[in-house]
């Protein structure tokens, strides 16, 4: 796969985000083109045209990505570029959130798109506030406390909306990722891909604590790696939970200090939602 994230982008040491976009567009080819709203990414890319990536970007705002690549995929169309990709990279900010309207009117309508969320679980480009994607307990700028509500199940969403593929994938399976960007690339309609993307300094990881946050975050469920077609075939594709949600969490800062009866509780909805999962997986 030829390389279209440039070397020199202005990503933290150890990002997740910078290493996860670089997999998907090298999977995606040199026939996309990229919708990045405002967010780590969009500094990632960097302006045009100067950007660190190697195929055309459009930076809309923060609420319109789905809109943006709706519009850009009828131009291409109107063109017969038919073979064109359209590939959205947006936070879990402008997604779970602030761009939802948007992305839901895209997918009621199947547009002919691949929305990749990069899920860091904030808003970690504006100070590590939280968002609906933060997770229960989750300490951020805006939760010092931990934060009060469990964190939106966005691929269950997407997946009422019958679209023809909705997924979650992570960096610490590389090959499960690859063959899922593989997959949503030969289909039609609107895909969507949930990518767990540890952030070192708003999870208060170590430098090179990324691969190991986000592999800690499947082999215990907290993660599930899972894909849904049609809205209803759901096939679970890491079905071993090898590790306690605890050491998930002693790996984070802004779990520090959490008491014993929180960290079972934490434990109990992981536990009650991989039980919901396997019987939507059976069904």
């Amino acid at each position: 796969m030829e390389e279209m994230l440039c070397s020199g982008h202005a990503a933290c040491p150890g990002c997740m985000e910078a290493l996860s976009a670089r997999h998907v567009l090298a999977c995606m080819g040199p026939d996309t083109v990229a919708v990045i709203p405002p967010s780590c990414m969009a500094i990632i890319a960097g302006p045009q045209p100067y950007s660190s990536l190697k195929i055309p970007v459009y930076q809309p705002t923060l609420e319109a990505s789905a809109a943006a690549a709706s519009g850009l995929r009828r131009a291409l169309d109107s063109q017969g570029k038919r073979g064109t990709q359209v590939l959205v990279l947006a936070g879990d900010g402008g997604t779970y959130d602030i761009g939802l309207q948007c992305l839901s009117s895209a997918a009621e309508r199947n547009e002919d798109m691949l929305y990749v969320c990069l899920d860091n679980e904030g808003y970690m480009n504006t100070g590590a506030q939280k968002s609906s994607s933060t997770p229960h307990y989750a300490r951020t700028t805006s939760t010092p406390q931990g934060k009060p509500t469990r964190k939106k199940n966005l691929t269950q969403v997407m997946a009422a909306h019958g679209v023809p593929y909705a997924a979650t994938a992570s960096v610490a399976f590389l090959p499960d990722l690859l063959r899922k960007v593989r997959k949503a690339k030969a289909i039609r309609g609107f895909r969507i891909l949930t990518l767990l993307v540890p952030c070192v300094d708003g999870w208060g990881l170590e430098d090179d604590g990324g691969l190991r946050a986000a592999r800690y975050a499947v082999e215990c469920g907290a993660f599930p790696l899972y894909e849904v077609e049609d809205g209803c075939r759901y096939t679970i594709n890491q079905s071993l939970r090898s590790r306690p949600v605890a050491d998930y969490l002693a790996a984070q800062k802004r779990y520090r200090g959490m008491r014993a009866d929180d960290i079972a509780a934490l434990q109990k909805e992981v536990d009650e939602g991989w039980a919901w999962l396997m019987k939507l997986a059976e069904a």
